[in-house]
C-alpha cells in the first residue's frame, strides 16, 4: 500500500499531527520502539505554562490550552516564579515579556504560599493559570483517533533509509513502505532521518534534561503550586500521593539515545532544593532524564523542506512539545495539506516557524 503521508515519529509531534491529517489523506505513523512516546513523551513533566519556552513559544502554548481544557487533559495547579533579591532584574523581564499578552502575571510575596521558604527567597511572580497535563490519556487519545480515521501505526519500524523518485521509498526495521510526502517528526534523531533520507539536517540539538520524585517532611501542601527559580536553576511539581517532581533545569547536550540521569545532576537538584526550603528529603524514589530537541533558534519546526519539498519538518519543539501540541499539530496540518489555517491558530503566523529561515 502505498500512503499519502508517512510520519516517522510516534510521539505527540507525530501523533497529534497525524489525528489532525487522518480524516483526509492515509496517513501511517512510523515509530522506531515498541511502544510510541518512549522518549521525550513519556518522560515529560506534563505541565501547561504560558510563560515556559518564552513569547514566541506562548502563541502556540495559548491556543493549545483552550484544546486542552475542552478535552479534560488539565487540571489547575498555578506556577510560583521565585528569586533572591539580587534577581529582581529577571522578575521584571518577565513581567514586561509578556505584558499585553494575556498571560496573568502577579507579584506576590512568596512566602506566603511556599512554607518553610528560606529568608533569601524574597520575590515572587504568580502565574495562576498554570495546569497539569494529562500527557498519557492525550497521547493515547490521538494515537487511537488516528486508528479510527483509517490510519495505520507501525510500531518497531525504525528507519534505515528512504530515497525519492516521485514517491519516497521507505526502508525500515519493520519492511518496506511507500508514500507521497515523508514528514519528519523524530524528535531528537530528526537530524540522523534527515540525513538518511537524503536531506540537508538543520541542526537539531538533543539536550538532557533530568528529572526526580522526591518523598519530602512536610509534603507539598495541598494546592500548592509549580515552583520555578526565576534565573532557571531549578523547578519542582506536586505530584500525588503528597510526591514532588523536581528538576535542575539542566539542558546538557547530548547525542539522540536513550537518556539516562547522571548522579551529579541529581544531587545538583537537592542541593539547589535544600538550599530553597527547609522540608527534609525523606527518599529519592525515582530519576529519569529526557531529551530536549531544539533548532539553532531555538524554535520549532513546521513546513516543507527548501530543497526537498516532498519532505516535511515537525521538529525542534524544545520542551514545549506537548503543551503546544494542540495548536502545532492544527498549524503543521494545513501547512502540509495546503488548507487554510484552523481557525483556533488563524492568528499565528506560520512563517516565524518555517524551514525556509535556514535556508542558505
Amino acid at each position: 500500500m502505498r500512503y499519502d503521508v508517512a510520519i516517522v515519529g510516534g510521539g505527540i509531534a507525530g501523533a497529534s499531527l497525524a489525528s489532525e491529517i487522518a480524516p483526509h489523506v492515509r496517513v501511517l505513523v512510523l515509530e522506531a520502539e515498541d511502544r510510541p512516546g518512549y522518549h521525550a513523551t513519556g518522560r515529560s513533566a506534563a505541565f501547561w505554562s504560558e510563560t515556559y519556552g518564552g513569547p514566541d513559544i506562548q502563541p502556540l502554548t495559548t491556543a493549545s490550552g483552550a484544546l486542552l481544557a475542552a478535552g479534560g487533559y488539565l487540571d489547575p495547579m498555578g506556577s510560583l516564579h521565585i528569586g533572591r533579591a539580587d534577581e529582581a532584574h529577571a522578575v521584571e523581564a518577565l513581567l514586561a515579556e509578556f505584558e499585553g499578552s494575556g498571560v496573568p502575571l502577579n507579584v506576590v510575596d512568596p512566602h506566603s504560599i511556599i512554607p518553610g521558604l528560606r529568608p533569601e527567597w524574597t520575590l515572587g511572580v504568580l502565574e495562576p493559570s498554570c495546569q497539569y497535563i494529562d500527557v498519557g490519556r492525550l497521547h493515547d487519545d490521538y494515537l487511537k483517533a488516528v486508528k479510527r480515521a483509517g490510519g495505520d501505526v507501525e510500531l518497531s519500524a525504525g528507519l534505515e533509509s528512504a530515497a525519492y523518485d516521485g514517491h519516497w521509498t521507505i526502508e525500515t526495521r519493520a519492511g518496506t513502505f511507500a508514500a507521497d510526502i515523508l514528514v519528519n517528526a523524530a524528535g531528537a534523531w530528526a537530524d540522523p532521518v534527515a540525513q538518511a533520507c537524503g536531506v540537508a539536517p538543520i541542526g537539531i540539538q538533543p539536550y538532557r534534561r533530568t528529572i526526580m520524585q522526591l518523598k519530602t517532611d512536610p509534603a507539598p501542601p495541598e494546592g500548592s503550586p509549580h515552583v520555578a527559580h526565576i534565573g532557571g536553576d531549578f523547578y519542582w511539581k506536586p505530584e500525588a500521593g503528597g510526591r514532588l517532581w523536581l528538576s535542575p533545569h539542566d539542558e546538557i547536550a547530548s547525542e539522540p539515545c536513550d537518556s539516562q540521569p547522571e548522579d551529579l545532576d541529581v544531587a545538583i537538584a537537592i542541593d539547589r532544593f535544600e538550599n530553597v526550603v527547609d522540608w527534609r528529603i525523606e527518599k529519592l524514589e525515582h530519576k529519569w532524564a529526557g531529551l530536549r530537541s531544539f533548532a539553532p533558534d531555538r524554535l520549532p519546526v513546521y513546513g516543507f523542506d527548501v530543497g526537498q519539498p516532498a519532505f516535511f519538518w515537525c521538529a525542534g519543539q524544545g520542551g514545549f512539545g506537548i503543551q503546544t501540541a494542540p495548536a502545532a499539530a492544527r498549524l503543521a496540518a494545513g501547512i502540509l495539506l495546503g488548507r487554510e489555517a484552523d481557525p483556533a491558530v488563524r492568528g499565528i503566523d506560520p512563517a516565524r516557524y518555517s524551514p525556509a529561515r535556514f535556508a542558505r
